[in-house]
């Protein structure tokens, strides 16, 4: 089970970000749908907004249990985990003339070279940082679910957003766009450290809208401000994602 990005289209100012459509081919993604987890496993995470997780972090066990026992979404777990999916991302973006300078890892032996020759030449610090992926499934209510404005925690390097929805299930009239920020104190663009703030104190630059089987893709920076506006819809609709970090290990 994998996807592309071959279809990525990217603004770059104020920070990398843009969406690839379509993602999945219809009947992998249709499976994916089809098995996607109950909310009964969500954790509830009031702190960032009005949204429900189920990750590694939040509520582990069940995670962990639902990724085992799912096939479809255990061999996508697997490649995500991948150096395959994490440098593919990487050369992708490099298409774009975004290099964030991080290169498929090279073999012990080539690593244990590439260290003694920057010892000869009097260079002593460690070789680029390894990445790695993890993925969450996020869920927001339509009657006011949101993600307030703010920009990433500092080691996160690349998120993808994917819709999980089928096609008519979605009303764009009910929101759940990812929005583009600036803050209207220019005192506040540089959040480097993640700092949140009120949807008020936000100029929208831009959106990209909840659609089926769709990706948003953006870089973290220092001033990579962005949000999900609180939606207008009923009770019991839900903007259901898969998020996808990719983040230096430390």
């Amino acid at each position: 089970m994998q996807f592309q990005l071959q279809n990525l289209a990217l603004r770059h100012d104020p920070f990398p970000i843009g969406v690839a459509r379509p993602l999945f081919p219809d009947d992998a993604y249709a499976r994916l749908l089809e098995a996607y987890p109950n909310k009964e496993h969500f954790h509830y995470l009031g702190k960032v907004g009005h949204k429900y997780v189920l990750s590694e972090k939040f509520n582990a066990r069940a995670y962990r249990d639902f990724i085992h026992n799912t096939p479809v979404w255990r061999d996508l777990h697997g490649w995500i985990k991948s150096d395959a999916f994490i440098y593919g991302v990487m050369d992708s973006l490099r298409e774009q003339n975004i290099d964030l300078g991080f290169d498929a890892p090279l073999s012990a032996a080539k690593r244990l070279r590439k260290y003694a020759k920057n010892v000869a030449k009097g260079r002593y610090w460690e070789l680029a940082p390894k990445l790695r992926a993890r993925f969450e499934f996020s869920m927001l209510p339509a009657d006011g679910g949101s993600v307030i404005p703010h920009t990433d925690e500092p080691g996160k390097i690349v998120t993808i957003v994917i819709s999980m929805a089928r096609e008519g299930e979605w009303d764009p009239a009910w929101g759940g766009a990812t929005e583009v920020n600036r803050p209207k104190d220019a005192t506040r663009l540089f959040n480097r450290m993640n700092y949140k703030a009120d949807f008020e104190e936000m100029e929208l630059l831009d959106s990209f809208a909840y659609e089926p089987n769709q990706a948003v893709v953006f870089v973290k920076t220092f001033n990579s401000w962005h949000s999900v506006r609180p939606m207008n819809g009923p009770a019991d609709a839900l903007r259901r994602t898969l998020t996808i970090n990719i983040e230096a290990r430390g």
